[in-house]
């Protein structure tokens, strides 16, 4: 398990408006995609910089696959990551704060020590 490559993810798709329509409309497809091009790319260099050996596990891949934020909570993934590409991809589809408010009632089970988010 690697929480710096979901925070990865979760940071690359959020900043790429096309890859967060791609990630609503075929999120399994934009995963398996992101982890073949995107994953070993090492953020700051130039392209032919990347490293090899970075991969999701099957529960990562899944929870990505499934939209599963409070899954992807539990794994360690940065709240402000997981929340702000969720909004960008699913806000539209409620009323004012109406997604946000659904995030908070899907993650009310968690109770303190909230999952460590260090990578």
């Amino acid at each position: 398990m690697s929480k710096y490559l979901l925070n990865k993810f979760l940071f690359t798709v959020d900043r790429d408006p096309e890859l967060v329509e791609r990630y609503r409309e075929e999120p399994r497809a934009t995963v398996e995609m992101w982890e073949a091009e995107h994953a070993n790319r090492i953020l700051g260099c130039h392209t032919g910089e990347s490293s090899t050996w970075l991969r999701f596990d099957d529960v990562e891949r899944e929870a990505l696959a499934a939209h599963d934020y409070p899954k992807l909570f539990e794994l360690g993934a940065h709240p402000f990551l997981t929340l702000t590409l969720f909004i960008a991809m699913f806000e539209r589809d409620h009323p004012p704060l109406g997604f946000q408010k659904e995030y908070a009632r899907r993650l009310s089970h968690m109770s303190l020590p909230y999952p460590d988010i260090a990578t």
